[in-house]
């Protein structure tokens, strides 16, 4: 994990949104919720186990496929998942994952996102999956339907 540092020592941000346990090993963070290294949970059907990447960061490395209902909240990827998750979690689209191909809506429900990080440091939620992969635990549902429209895209761009 590393953060950038400007003069006048202002943090402009960090690379994995992990906290660091008592060991000094990084943890994950699943909605908020810190995890020791090592530590496995159950999330939309599947088992992820918090562990290292090849950068030494904190990641959720997904694993089979689980029967029992979720071990953790699943709020859907609703913000940046900075200082929620961290890279390898994967989430429900919800509105906020909205995008445009062209002057067409592609709604952020129709798939499942996961927290990546990208080469300069910074993370986003970024499509993994279609929907359909993502078991919603029973009385849960999508995020709905989004509030936006095709017409507020521009060639490619959401206005």
């Amino acid at each position: 994990m590393f953060t950038i540092v400007a003069a006048g020592g202002f943090v402009f941000g960090s690379a994995t949104a992990a906290a660091t346990g008592g060991d000094g090993s990084a943890n994950c963070l699943w909605a908020g919720s810190v995890h020791a290294q090592g530590k496995s949970v159950t999330a939309g059907g599947w088992d992820f186990r918090c562990g290292i990447d090849e950068r030494g960061a904190s990641y959720w490395f997904r694993g089979a496929a689980a029967h029992g209902a979720s071990a953790v909240p699943n709020p859907g990827a609703t913000q940046s998942p900075v200082g929620w998750f961290s890279a390898g979690a994967r989430q429900p689209g919800t509105a906020y994952n909205d995008y445009c191909v062209g002057n067409q809506l592609i709604e952020g429900i129709e798939d499942v996102y996961q927290a990546v990080v990208h080469h300069d440091g910074t993370m986003s939620w970024k499509a993994a999956a279609p929907i359909s992969q993502w078991r919603f635990d029973p009385g849960e549902t999508s995020h709905g339907r989004s509030w936006r429209s095709a017409s507020l895209c521009d060639d490619g761009n959401l206005t």
